[in-house]
Parts: C-alpha cells; sequence; structure tokens
C-alpha cells in the first residue's frame, strides 16, 4: 500500500461571518441587510503524513486546529485546494471515510449515557461490522492498556472524566482504523490520567502501526507521544519536522540561575544578558552558538558566592512561546 496516508495542498478553508453594527438604528439596517466578512480559519496549509506516523499538531485558539481535522473528517469541504485521505476525497466520500478513520474530542463522548460501557460497545462493535473474534480480541487488550475492567458495568453518565477518556479512546480503536485524529484528549484530566492516555497512544501506535495526528496545547503530549510536530499559526504552517530539529533550530538558548550567598558585584559577560540580580539569585541568557555553557558557568561561579546552580535548556514549550510570540526568523 502507498505510505502515504494523508497529503493536503494549498488547503484553504474560509467561513462568512455576519458583523453587527453598533446601537439600535445599525443593528436595525444590519437585521434588514447583514453584511459579511471573510475570515480564512486555513490559508494555504500543505503537508504530508505517512502511514505509522504519531505527529503532533499545535498552534494557538483559532489557529485552524479543529477546521483541519473537520476536513480530514469530512465534515467540511475546503474552500480552495485538495486534501485527500487514503487516496480518497474525505468530503465526497464522507461515509467511507468515516469507516476508516477514528475522532477523539476532549470532553466530548460517542458513548450512550444512560448505558454500561459494555453495551456501548457491543453497539459499536454492530455500527462498524466488527468480527466476533477482533471485537473479542480488541476489548480483551483494551482491558490491559486501559483497565477497563473496573468500569465494563458502570454507566458512562457515573465515570469520571479520566475514566470515560479511556473508554472513549477505547471505543476508537474498537474498529482498527488506520488513521485516529485526536483534539485536546487530555484536555481536564489529572495527571494520573493523562499518563494513562499518553501510554496508551505510544503503545498502540507502536504495536498496531496506527497512525496519529494529536492536536493540543499541552506540549507534554507532544514531547511523550508525537516525534514530529507541525505548527499552524494564522492558518498557515509554520514548522514541519521532528522535536529533535525544532530544538536545533530555535532552541539554542540557554538560561542559567545561581542561588547566591550574598549580595555580588553587577555580573558583566559580552553575549550574556542579565536577567535578574539581587542579594540572593542571579538569573542570565545567552545562546550557546555564541558563548560556550561552560565559559559562562565559570565566569558566574569566579565571579558569585554560589550556593546553588542550574542550567535551563529551552524546551518545546519556550520554543513555541517565542516563535509565537512574532520571533520567527
Amino acid at each position: 500500500m502507498p505510505s502515504c496516508l494523508i497529503e493536503a495542498h494549498d488547503l484553504t478553508r474560509e467561513f462568512r461571518v455576519a458583523e453587527t453594527p453598533e446601537g439600535f438604528l445599525g443593528g436595525l439596517r444590519g437585521f434588514l441587510k447583514p453584511r459579511y466578512r471573510l475570515v480564512q480559519a486555513l490559508a494555504g496549509a500543505s503537508f504530508r503524513i505517512d502511514r505509522g506516523e504519531a505527529v503532533g499538531y499545535i498552534g494557538l485558539n483559532g489557529a485552524g486546529k479543529s477546521t483541519t481535522i473537520k476536513l480530514l473528517c469530512g465534515i467540511l469541504a475546503p474552500t480552495r485546494g485538495r486534501v485527500t485521505v487514503a487516496g480518497i476525497d474525505p468530503h465526497r466520500r464522507r461515509l467511507e471515510n468515516a469507516g476508516r478513520i477514528g475522532l477523539v474530542v476532549g470532553q466530548r463522548t460517542q458513548l450512550w449515557w444512560d448505558l454500561p460501557v459494555r453495551e456501548s460497545f457491543q453497539l459499536l462493535r454492530r455500527v462498524y461490522r466488527v468480527p466476533l473474534a477482533a471485537y473479542r480480541a480488541n476489548v480483551a487488550l483494551f482491558h490491559d492498556l486501559l483497565d477497563l475492567g473496573s468500569i465494563w458495568n458502570t454507566p458512562v453518565r457515573l465515570l469520571s472524566l479520566g475514566q470515560r477518556m479511556r473508554a472513549d479512546l477505547a471505543a476508537v480503536f474498537l474498529h482498527d482504523p488506520p488513521m485516529v485524529y485526536l483534539d485536546e484528549p487530555t484536555i481536564g484530566l489529572d495527571v494520573l490520567a493523562k499518563a494513562a492516555v499518553r501510554q496508551f497512544l505510544k503503545e498502540i501506535n507502536r504495536t498496531r502501526g496506527v497512525t496519529l495526528l494529536l492536536a493540543t496545547h499541552d506540549l507534554r503530549d507532544l514531547a511523550l507521544t508525537c516525534p514530529r510536530v507541525l505548527m499552524v499559526h494564522r492558518g498557515r504552517i509554520l514548522y514541519d519536522g521532528g522535536q529533535e530539529e525544532l530544538l536545533g533550530r530555535y532552541g539554542q538558548e540557554v538560561q542559567v540561575v545561581a542561588e547566591l550567598e550574598r549580595q555580588a558585584p553587577p555580573f558583566t559577560l559580552p553575549g550574556v544578558s542579565v536577567l535578574r540580580q539581587d542579594a540572593g539569585r542571579l538569573e542570565v541568557v545567552f545562546n550557546r552558538r555564541s558563548v560556550p555553557v561552560a565559559a559562562v558557568l565559570a565566569a558566574v561561579t569566579e565571579s558569585c558566592p554560589v550556593r546553588d546552580l542550574s542550567v535551563r535548556e529551552a524546551d518545546l514549550e519556550s520554543i513555541v512561546q517565542r516563535l509565537y510570540g512574532g520571533d520567527r526568523r
């Protein structure tokens, strides 16, 4: 089978948004003759996702993440450009596409509210026409990976958010979809529930080769599950590559924090910026390409009475903040 599972080229989606004039008379004129403006949720996004990849999709609110997923699911049609999922147009062949994919949306469920988890799974088995042998094998696997046994006979309305997300994850993978989209799957979950979701996604991607597209604001989700990152900003792809490459390209900034025993003379070193210096603390930042880390550490310890010293490398979160803050050189 072809290695490319998803291909998007110049993907653009526009929406008409009604404008409401201010004031009573303006509102009346707007009611009689509404005015609209065009909003571009996606503006020429192009990318490819191969089979078996786990791709993180990040961006600010309104950047275009959810719109992209709706286009890939076939819920929306592109205004311009084209997209194919497993060789088909997801909007023109919506039913066929729906049978091949899975979708998880945080804090929304596809399970029946008043039924036990077990009965919801049995209904989903009939909806997707899953063979009995495959259904039993998948349920057994999900019992092990997601601890479904403790909630198997519990009505969905009585489950906690974390328990319901575990059940929803298992339900999405019940019919062995080759492609699964996840939109904020860990939103609102506690630390243990998030860890269970991340571990399950890593395992299902590794053992079954399921392709994952994970849209999230929680960068720990990406760091632990997705080797590749897509950044979208104002409808355009800002970055497409590996996490290591991202750190190598934008993550050369290093921060040194020293806890001081007493007041020290003002610290100066060419190429190093002082963020804070007082009687108890010194914080400096620099680019490791222009100033070696060892040289900065030596200068700090020689000029200041240091009680404790720490080095903070740039992480994915700080890089994203810098990029979205305007530093896109």
